[in-house]
């Protein structure tokens, strides 16, 4: 499967992220791509002032322009994800389209960033959303493939029941920042891929220094065997890369990690 990670500048204009990622999304379709990736708030700032007059129901402005354009291009499209309003509350939700435009997956960011870094970054997105509470895999005609949002990815329960359901790949919209950006980043992507032997792919927004919340960028793809096969920089990038899904089975069958888990010990017991 070819995939596209599009990294993009998110400005105060919704009406221009979508257009913008639909330009990205037909030049990616130019080169052959499967599959299009969008990043973590794709057309809204990553800002709270902005999340609520960002926001729109299932089927709102974005949704409907990107299942328009997985439709036209015959892509599968991972919406990275917008404030999804429902019912007076407010989720960070992804969306995902098949090569038909129908939806075929959402997932609501789940664990929320709540966090107070000493001398470093402070965002409670409990303050603006509510929590999911869903593990989501969907299918393909690629194979099964996971997606969460961000934070999730710091828990590695998740990542591995998705693994368990026969994900061949876990997706991640996520903007990091300048502070577990450089810390975490590449380490969590690698890591993961090593723990579940699969692909891990992380989309980000491009870096704006004069936002309120600056974006690490460098959107990346690890392997199986925990190598970065691709990655971006800062700046505004779509990155196409190739993956191998055979090499899966190879890397499993060297390094038997799942078939030789020892589930009758993995259980918190009282003392």
């Amino acid at each position: 499967m070819k995939i596209a990670i599009i990294q993009m500048p998110v400005v105060c204009d919704k009406q221009a992220n979508i257009g913008y990622a639909r330009q990205k999304i037909y030049e990616a379709a130019q080169m052959n791509a499967d599959m299009a990736v969008l990043p973590e708030m794709f057309c809204c700032p990553y800002s709270g002032g902005y999340f609520l007059d960002f926001s729109e129901a299932d089927g709102g402005p974005a949704q409907a322009a990107l299942s328009d354009t997985a439709k036209k291009t015959g892509m599968i499209i991972v919406g990275g994800s917008v404030p999804e309003s429902n019912g007076g509350k407010l989720y960070n939700t992804s969306y995902v389209y098949d090569a038909a435009g129908v939806q075929i997956a959402k997932h609501r960011k789940a664990h929320l960033f709540d966090v107070d870094v000493a001398g470093g970054v402070r965002f409670f997105e409990s303050d603006y959303f509510n929590a999911g509470d869903a593990v989501t895999v969907f299918d393909t005609f690629f194979g099964t493939l996971g997606l969460c949002v961000c934070f999730d990815f710091r828990f590695p329960e998740m990542a591995r029941i998705m693994a368990l359901k026969g994900a061949a790949a876990i997706i991640v919209p996520a903007a990091f920042n300048m502070t577990t950006g450089p810390a975490h980043w590449e380490t969590m992507f690698r890591q993961r891929a090593v723990d579940n032997q699969i692909f891990t792919i992380g989309a980000s927004p491009a870096r704006d220094a004069d936002a309120a919340y600056v974006s690490y960028g460098n959107s990346i793809v690890a392997d199986p065997w925990g190598e970065v096969i691709a990655r971006c920089g800062g700046g505004a990038c779509t990155l196409i890369t190739d993956l191998d899904f055979g090499l899966i089975d190879k890397i499993r069958d060297q390094l038997p990690l799942i078939s030789a888990r020892r589930t009758d010990m993995y259980e918190v017991r009282a003392l």
